[in-house]
């Protein structure tokens, strides 16, 4: 299983309260993207959604592994549908959670990623003030500062979490942020020749619930699991987040599925 984590954060971040429970019934692989976390890429060239899902084929191959079932979460999720695209052979299985085929649709939307775009130039020389338009915007887009991430209160938890974005590449993850607001598989990702699954937050205002049962609706024959969590599921409501996600693998992964 190929775990690819959602914009701003890290894997360990994105994952670290299902890793346990996961890595009990699968070979579980999770890594950082361009420019994310402490150890991801660092390489010149500008983020891009597609070079993201190109290294995450070089990692299965270098890794040695022919397929793998690949759960990607928000940004991560285009990430996964990019992958499937760009390198069929390697993919057995999609699960997409908290994710679109579109992510810009409304005005404020819109909006957000425009300035990320402007952000991007100023962060080299005023990175300080990139960094809060970057946060201010991740707030919002994330939920981190509702304290959905780590609970209530400055928690060892909630320290360590901002230290991981914070060990991101600040232009890259403008880039990135940018890279999802114009990302849309809506013209393809009806082709999904393996089985698929979505997870839809029904508490999320991140990525609309409606946009998340928008892409259920373009796959052929998916596997539906909703629970009861915001954006940040994965960490502030994981005993949720992991039933749904279980449920997913399962369907995906029946060898009795006839694709």
């Amino acid at each position: 299983m190929l775990l690819l984590h959602g914009w701003t954060v890290s894997a360990d971040l994105n994952w670290c309260r299902v890793y346990a429970p996961l890595a009990e019934r699968f070979r579980v692989i999770a890594w950082d993207h361009h420019g994310h976390g402490a150890h991801g890429l660092r390489y010149r060239r500008r983020f891009r959604l597609e070079h993201c899902a190109d290294d995450a084929a070089a990692l299965l191959r270098t890794v040695g592994i022919d397929r793998a079932a690949v759960v990607g979460y928000s940004m991560g999720g285009a990430i996964a549908q990019l992958l499937w695209r760009r390198h069929p052979h390697l993919v057995s299985a999609l699960v997409l959670g908290a994710s679109a085929m579109r992510f810009g649709q409304t005005f404020t939307e819109r909006r957000d990623f425009a300035l990320m775009r402007l952000a991007t130039g100023p962060s080299v020389v005023l990175p300080g003030l990139s960094w809060r338009v970057a946060e201010r915007i991740a707030e919002r887009m994330t939920e981190a500062g509702s304290g959905a991430v780590g609970g209530s209160g400055a928690s060892d938890f909630d320290r360590w979490a901002v230290e991981e974005v914070r060990a991101g590449d600040l232009q890259r993850l403008l880039q990135a942020g940018t890279a999802v607001g114009r990302f849309d598989s809506s013209g393809w990702i009806g082709g999904l020749d393996v089985p698929g699954a979505v997870l839809v937050g029904i508490g999320d205002s991140v990525v609309p619930t409606a946009r998340q049962r928008q892409l259920a609706a373009a796959l052929p024959r998916p596997f539906v699991a909703e629970f009861a969590g915001g954006h940040a599921a994965p960490v502030s409501d994981p005993e949720l987040f992991l039933v749904a996600l279980l449920a997913a693998l399962d369907s995906v992964t029946d060898d009795r599925y006839d694709a």
